[in-house]
């Protein structure tokens, strides 16, 4: 009798419980009666939603987007819920200097916005398809996030609003979920809203996952997540300044006056242009800049889709380096730093003099093909 009491009283307080926001392991709130806590983790998230919605707004929402290679600052403390939206459209952008072509994006640009959350944060993310409208990404509005203000800004990939109608979908590396379902492919005019929780800290890939996965991401559609650790680098303190650098290959013939993705020089693995942040000049028309004796972190993804990146800046040692931009993974003195599509790694060094610091794909064969920009060091300030 006495056990069937007990049991009676444990089945009432799970029921109690159970409609309510929970308190998981380690302080971690459960938003949904579906989560669970592992390792300090929360998986367990809600089926994705996908529905018809008569919203023509902003295109990027966040307060945390920016325009690579600017990272916007974790400006609260403890962990946050960000609402997010990215839609989905096509823009006419360029790549090099009279070459431009039609590309699917996140948002507008090429790569996609540097969304920068820390980890144990709740993301709560939308998507609209916006593929059979033109989107203006360029006039400014009150109250825009800070990469619409930046590519606003931007005067480099001339982006202008084309329509081309085609199912997409997101992946995030960062979220770790069910990807048939967050990750689900809609139509021209669908809205799809899911969550994910930065469970691991690093610099993650985004990417259109839906087929040819190859010609998505090599038309525009991928970007980068900066997961802060919870507890931070252990030089934080000590970083002066602090970007990101997103390495792509493109793959474009000409045709007339114009550019197309050439789907066969994707598949042999022959790019016509090799860029950094999405443009043959992107960091050095607009150059990194540091001083003398300031120590620069750089987060550093290789978006691919299919080529390797052998990071490397002239005249600069790797103070230290963190695989994939987790703090448990670091190697120290490095010259390069090399990494397969999809992988990151969290770059720091010390610049030694006043000076231009050249930036490469050590693959020089790629380096002429554009991955090259530049820091500009100026004189060293006083501390």
């Amino acid at each position: 009798m006495k056990k069937l009491v007990l049991s009676a009283i444990a089945s009432a307080l799970v029921v109690a419980c159970a409609g309510a926001p929970q308190s998981g392991s380690a302080g971690l709130t459960l938003k949904h009666d579906s989560e669970y806590v592992i390792d300090g983790k929360i998986y367990g998230l809600p089926e994705a939603k996908v529905y018809r919605e008569d919203y023509n707004g902003p295109a990027v929402v966040g307060d945390y987007l920016t325009m690579a290679p600017n990272l916007a600052k974790l400006d609260y403390e403890g962990n946050k819920e960000h609402e997010v939206r990215m839609d989905v459209f096509s823009q006419k952008v360029e790549v090099a200097p009279g070459v431009s072509y039609n590309a699917w994006t996140f948002g507008g640009s090429v790569p996609g916005p540097v969304l920068h959350v820390r980890e144990g944060d709740r993301v709560v993310f939308k998507m609209k398809n916006r593929s059979d409208e033109e989107v203006v990404i360029t006039e400014p509005f009150k109250g825009q996030s800070p990469y619409l203000s930046q590519i606003q800004a931007s005067e480099l990939q001339k982006h202008e609003a084309v329509i081309a109608p085609m199912p997409h979908s997101m992946d995030f590396h960062s979220g770790t979920v069910a990807a048939e379902d967050k990750w689900r492919t809609i139509a021209p005019g669908e809205t799809i809203e899911f969550e994910w929780i930065a469970n691991y800290a690093g610099t993650y890939m985004y990417h259109c996952g839906t087929s040819s996965v190859l010609m998505h991401t090599a038309m525009g559609q991928y970007g980068a997540v900066v997961v802060s650790p919870k507890e931070g680098y252990p030089t934080d303190a000590e970083v002066d300044q602090e970007y990101v650098i997103v390495q792509s290959e493109m793959y474009l013939s000409q045709m007339g006056d114009s550019y197309i993705y050439d789907h066969g020089a994707a598949l042999a693995r022959d790019p016509s242009h090799v860029v950094f942040n999405g443009h043959v000049s992107s960091l050095s028309e607009n150059p990194l800049r540091a001083d003398e004796g300031d120590r620069v972190r750089i987060h550093f993804l290789n978006g691919g889709p299919s080529g390797t990146s052998s990071f490397h800046v002239i005249g600069a040692i790797f103070d230290q380096v963190w695989a994939e931009g987790d703090p448990r993974n670091t190697w120290y003195g490095m010259q390069t730093v090399l990494l397969g599509a999809s992988s990151s790694a969290t770059i720091e060094f010390i610049v030694p003099e006043e000076g231009i610091y050249k930036l490469v794909d050590h693959e020089f064969a790629d380096a002429e093909r554009g991955a090259a920009g530049a820091l500009i060091a100026g004189p060293r300030k006083a501390k």
